[in-house]
């Protein structure tokens, strides 16, 4: 069970994670540059964390390229997040990615063999009709939101996966090892990218000063610290609950963006709109399955005493 020192743990993870998409605005290089920087300094950082902590590398193979694997879907839902961001802006990025929760309800009962929780699927279709609403009032943002929410799959996928992982491996090992089949994915990716999606000019991988001051707060503070210590929390809670927590960072990061970047990242009032709706179904959820919880307590103990 998660104690209150858990759950202040993943809120203070959730408010890092609100400012990644400013970090995404404000470093000028694209997204697919950005992500190989960022994995390749979060590899470096997390070889001298293990040495430091006197951790093991040892992996078995099949489970060395499970976690690299994943690390290649983590490398997918980086590349869309940040460029949600760079083509609409910060909040438009953030709102797309509270659809991890949908996402994650419909994969871990698959991943962790359970039934599907009617009122998961529920809250799912609420998440869609606030969704609706943003397109609608929105839809000059269309593409940018869509990149977030195929983001927001990806970011449910590897969530799940890593819900399995660390019941038998080290947190910081599986962050390692996840940042090398990142980095090693994107780099893969770069030929490709080089020749029909990056700009005439073709890569940019030449960073300016300011710029490696933002990736080595991408790569060490979001990445080293934050995305290790939310492998380590998913030993405490369930994949789809750690995403509804994960769902308040368009909050913290929208209001951050808005002092920030000012009248660039103010929307219409259908946006506001669509993202409450979003919002009021994630936190409502644990509101109902603590009533339903003690419904079917109170259930049990009826037919106990018949």
């Amino acid at each position: 069970m998660a104690r209150w020192k858990e759950y202040l743990q993943l809120h203070f993870i959730v408010l890092i994670w609100g400012f990644t998409a400013i970090l995404g605005l404000l470093i000028q290089i694209p997204a697919v540059e950005l992500v190989f920087y960022r994995t390749f300094w979060a590899a470096i950082l997390l070889i001298a964390v293990l040495y430091a902590k006197r951790r093991s590398f040892r992996v078995k193979w099949r489970s060395l390229l499970l976690i690299m694997g994943t690390g290649a879907v983590i490398a997918g839902h980086w590349i869309l997040f940040f460029a949600s961001a760079k083509v609409s802006n910060a909040s438009v990025c953030l709102a797309g990615m509270t659809t991890a929760s949908l996402w994650t309800g419909l994969l871990e009962p698959i991943a962790f063999r359970r039934a599907v929780r009617w009122y998961e699927i529920l809250l799912g279709i609420v998440i869609i009709l606030g969704l609706y609403v943003v397109f609608r009032f929105e839809f000059d943002h269309l593409l940018g939101l869509s990149l977030a929410v195929l983001s927001a799959f990806l970011g449910a996928t590897f969530s799940v996966i890593n819900g399995r992982l660390v019941l038998r491996h080290d947190h910081y090992v599986i962050t390692f090892y996840e940042m090398v089949g990142a980095c090693l994915a994107t780099l893969a990716f770069l030929p490709f990218y080089a020749r029909y999606l990056a700009e005439p000019s073709g890569l940019q991988l030449k960073a300016s000063p300011m710029d490696w001051v933002y990736i080595f707060c991408l790569a060490g503070i979001c990445t080293v610290y934050a995305y290790s210590l939310w492998v380590k929390l998913m030993r405490h809670f369930t994949p789809f609950a750690v995403n509804l927590v994960v769902n308040l960072e368009p909050v913290y990061g929208i209001l951050l963006a808005v002092l920030i970047f000012g009248e660039r990242e103010k929307m219409t009032p259908g946006f506001y709109l669509g993202t409450l709706i979003i919002l009021a179904a994630v936190l409502s959820y644990p509101l109902a399955r603590r009533y339903l919880g003690q419904r079917a307590a109170k259930r049990k103990t009826r037919l106990a005493a018949s």
